[in-house]
Order: C-alpha cells, then structure tokens, then sequence
C-alpha cells in the first residue's frame, strides 16, 4: 500500500557541565536560605531539571 516503515527517532543527550549544575545550586542555594523559601527553592530546582529534561526529549523544539 505504502511505505510503512517509520524512522526511529534520533536519540540526543544532553551534557551539563559542572559549572551550570554549581549555579543551579547556587540559585537554589539562594532562594532557600536568603529568602527562607525553601518550598520554592524545590520547585525551581525540579522545573529547571524537567526543562533540561524535555530539551533533550526534543531539542529542535527550542532555541
């Protein structure tokens, strides 16, 4: 009938250097104890790892 044969999706990783992981750190770090919000420190932490996440599930999605 047709071509059915479906392209496996391109696998991409994603690197995040040691310097970047130190200033989600240092932002959680700040957020937590300077602001005494350390809910809201979690929360920024997990949503900048959940976008990391999704960059690397669909890097042409973003610039």
């Amino acid at each position: 009938m047709g071509n059915t044969k479906e392209k496996a999706p391109k696998t991409y990783s994603l690197r995040v250097s040691e310097n970047a992981l130190q200033n989600i750190d240092d932002i959680t770090g700040y957020i937590a104890y300077v602001k005494h919000q350390p809910l809201n420190a979690i929360r920024v932490g997990d949503n900048i790892f959940e976008t990391i996440d999704r960059i690397e599930q669909n890097p042409l999605a973003f610039r």
